[in-house]
């Protein structure tokens, strides 16, 4: 970047152009931005995103994030745990419960099945899933996974595995367009799919 007279803000610039969307023009009005800010904001902005790191990790029931070894969800009383939803990641969480209709609790995959990235099903907290299975006694089982091949590759995969146990599998109800994920669609839309939910035959169809 020889057009940057600071190699500062050329720094600055490159740590911000590796987020996810953020291109290099995009970077360079935040690094200039953040310039402009007192350092008194910017050291609490640096201090929140290094808290963030340290201290916030992931659910061992459920793979959800949390600032403790089980997360809020899981451990509400007042949740019904013989339910859980199945989500992509944690912003599908956080899509679903701004509906305020489900109250069952989740399990987080952290990623799809996908071949072409790399992503086969030990990358995923399937596993995990499959011990919660055994040790709780959960009567459903709801597949929110993306309306895509990838959600439905691993929504397949997924049902196989769980056969052997008794219980109710269940996907949304295709109020959500093919080929969208959850943490786009509106909360009307998704909200009727939660509620409107359809028994899962190994088939999204």
């Amino acid at each position: 970047m020889d057009y940057l007279y600071s190699k500062y803000l050329e720094q600055a610039t490159e740590a911000l152009g590796s987020l996810p969307g953020i291109g290099k023009r995009t970077a360079l009005r935040l690094a200039l931005h953040l310039l402009d800010r007192d350092l008194i904001e910017v050291e609490r902005l640096a201090n929140a995103i290094v808290l963030l790191k340290q201290h916030v990790c992931y659910c061992t029931s459920c793979n959800n994030i949390s600032d403790k070894e089980t997360c809020a969800i899981c451990e509400n009383p007042l949740r019904d745990h013989s339910t859980i939803c199945l989500v992509e990641n944690i912003r599908d969480v956080i899509a679903i419960e701004n509906t305020h209709v489900y109250r069952g609790v989740y399990h987080v995959l952290g990623g799809v099945i996908s071949p072409i990235d790399g992503v086969g099903p030990n990358d995923l907290s399937i596993e995990l899933l499959l011990q919660r299975l055994q040790k709780q006694q959960i009567n459903e089982l709801i597949f929110a996974l993306p309306a895509t091949v990838e959600g439905d590759t691993t929504g397949f995969y997924i049902f196989r595995q769980i056969e052997p146990f008794n219980v109710k599998v269940s996907i949304l109800a295709r109020g959500i367009a093919v080929g969208d994920n959850l943490e786009y669609t509106d909360e009307i839309s998704l909200s009727r799919s939660i509620q409107q939910r359809l028994p899962y035959s190994g088939s999204a169809v």
